[in-house]
């Protein structure tokens, strides 16, 4: 079975080599283990964007910025773009941020490959079966200051490796490669509701692909998250092929996947957020979602489009 930890380890061996090239800053704590700063102390730069981005997906996805990405001829941004032919492993076998990294003070959530070591969640991996056997672990953090050596050591032992092999990349959602990092989940984002809300076997999907927007840094933290989830939601384009069974609806999954489909949609998410008393479990999951969503069902040959980029809503969040 292919390893997120050991096909991530190419692309952070890469970022540790050209650090002074891509504005950031790689640290040695004292028990061993590695911490690349990304957006905390480091300026960062779009490169180092990217390979954090690739780093998430557990190394098995490209990933490129295009400039300007088109959303419409009226409004274009930079964007990120995403290809890999292992969706549901990149996606939620690393990608997803479904490691709540909590030690004394330092609280953070936890993305890419050492996930698939801890198994966290246990039912994620149950449901795509996959786990990774590495002696190295990856992790990368959203997170506004640098862990210490209880994190890493914390991090360590759920992996089960010598914290000397643990590597934790970190980047604030208020940075440019936090804004570069969300935009970069706009597929997982589509798997993810296929999995937690649609109850759809995701492991059916066999390639994807997807592109959204960079959203406009900000240095309010808050204002910040609802730009990159907004960056997704109203502007993501996404295009799954999936290997259908017979009974399968995929014209229904197609429908229901759009962020538009959800209950909440219709203003930008910071608004929904503070509607909700900033409290993510009042707010409907199938907003998580990329705002466009073309299924190309294998078996049958056949095509489903659904959802739309709202250039409107996107300028609203971004205040332009």
């Amino acid at each position: 079975m292919i390893s997120v930890n050991l096909e991530s380890k190419k692309t952070v061996d890469d970022m540790i080599k050209k650090a002074d090239e891509l504005n950031i800053i790689v640290e040695k704590l004292n028990n061993g283990s590695t911490v690349i700063d990304c957006g905390v102390n480091a300026r960062g730069s779009f490169k180092a964007g990217e390979l954090y981005t690739k780093v998430c997906l557990g190394g098995l996805a490209e990933v490129g910025i295009s400039i300007p990405g088109d959303l419409s001829e009226k409004f274009a941004l930079p964007s990120v773009k995403i290809k890999t032919h292992f969706p549901s492993i990149s996606t939620l076998g690393a990608q997803k941020a479904g490691w709540s990294v909590s030690v004394g003070d330092f609280f953070a959530l936890g993305s890419g490959p050492a996930r698939a070591l801890s198994l966290k969640p246990a039912e994620t991996y149950e449901e795509i079966d996959y786990k990774d056997e590495a002696d190295i672990a990856i992790l990368t953090l959203e997170a506004d200051v640098i862990p210490g050596d209880e994190v890493t050591q914390y991090i360590a032992d759920e992996c089960n490796v010598a914290v000397e092999n643990v590597t934790v990349l970190v980047a604030p959602t208020s940075s440019l490669v936090g804004s570069i990092q969300i935009a970069g989940r706009v597929v997982e984002n589509g798997t993810y509701k296929m999995l937690e809300a649609l109850k759809f076997d995701v492991t059916k999907v066999k390639f994807a692909a997807g592109i959204a927007p960079i959203a406009p840094v900000d240095s309010d933290g808050l204002k910040a998250m609802g730009k990159t989830n907004d960056a997704v939601l109203f502007g993501g384009r996404t295009y799954y092929y999936i290997e259908s069974e017979e009974g399968d609806d995929i014209k229904s999954l197609a429908e229901k996947l759009p962020s538009s489909a959800a209950d909440g949609y219709g203003k930008p998410f910071f608004d929904v957020f503070k509607d909700a008393g900033f409290d993510f479990y009042k707010i409907d999951k199938g907003m998580f979602a990329p705002a466009e969503v073309v299924i190309n069902d294998l078996r049958t040959g056949e095509l489903f489009k659904a959802g739309y980029v709202n250039v409107e809503l996107l300028k609203k969040s971004f205040g332009v």
